[in-house]
């Protein structure tokens, strides 16, 4: 495993947490199973005790280590996981995570995100309404098959969270950015189907300009329907390749 590990940045402590954490998340180390001792992990990662007890702080924060007295550092069930956290999030994408990740992540956005279309109609400002056409409008703009299709899509509904003007809608949205991103890689990795959901999203643009609320909200939940369907076809087709 050594002669795979990732280059080292700056802070030691943080690549260690980011080596470690990865391990977790993909099931090197799984649930209820002891971090080796620190003697012999350091020996192979080549680091200070220090460094890997700092990491080992990071990594508890998080909710994915436990530290036992007399019997060393156990990895936590996964519902302790802080699944909000933007560096599990990044190691959970890192490690080819399963279907039901993915569907776990969308029912999330199921449930807030047309809400925030229904609040962004009732609060958003007319700056706020043009910021939400201009990323519609690069939508449009965006060629297929550039990563301009993923950060249009993004940043249209960071636009939306951020319409809400309400400060726990906005943090929810910039925590999750890293799996919104991995979300519509996949949902829109089909050209004709990221064409398709366009209509979708003017409709909630529109919608949210006009201040009608409901009609918001019942079109953002269309559109999620319809990219729920595209991210299901996706998952399927990504389980027949080959590893």
């Amino acid at each position: 495993m050594a002669n795979q590990l990732k280059s080292r940045p700056q802070s030691i402590h943080g690549w260690v947490a980011e080596e470690l954490g990865t391990r977790i998340v993909s099931g090197i180390y799984s649930p209820g199973e002891y971090i080796p001792n620190e003697t012999t992990i350091g020996e192979e990662l080549g680091v200070s005790r220090t460094a890997l007890r700092e990491a080992f702080k990071i990594l508890t924060s998080k909710g994915l280590l436990e530290s036992r007295p007399k019997l060393g550092t156990r990895i936590r069930p996964r519902k302790h996981w802080n699944m909000f956290d933007s560096e599990i999030l990044s190691w959970c994408f890192e490690s080819k995570p399963s279907p039901q990740f993915f569907i776990s992540l969308f029912e999330i956005r199921e449930i807030f995100e047309p809400a925030a279309a229904e609040l962004a109609a009732r609060n958003r400002s007319e700056e706020q309404s043009a910021t939400l056409g201009a990323a519609y409008d690069a939508m449009e703009k965006a060629e297929i098959g550039t990563d301009a299709v993923f950060s249009s899509d993004l940043d249209f509904h960071m636009a939306v969270l951020d319409a809400t003007n309400n400060e726990f809608m906005i943090s929810l949205g910039m925590t999750i950015q890293t799996a919104l991103m991995g979300l519509f890689r996949l949902s829109s990795a089909i050209a004709e189907e990221y064409v398709d959901s366009l209509p979708g999203h003017k409709a909630v643009y529109q919608a949210i300009a006009s201040g009608d609320a409901a009609k918001a909200k019942i079109e953002m939940f269309q559109l999620l329907a319809k990219s729920k369907e595209n991210l299901e076809y996706a998952l399927k087709n990504l389980a027949k390749q080959p590893d």
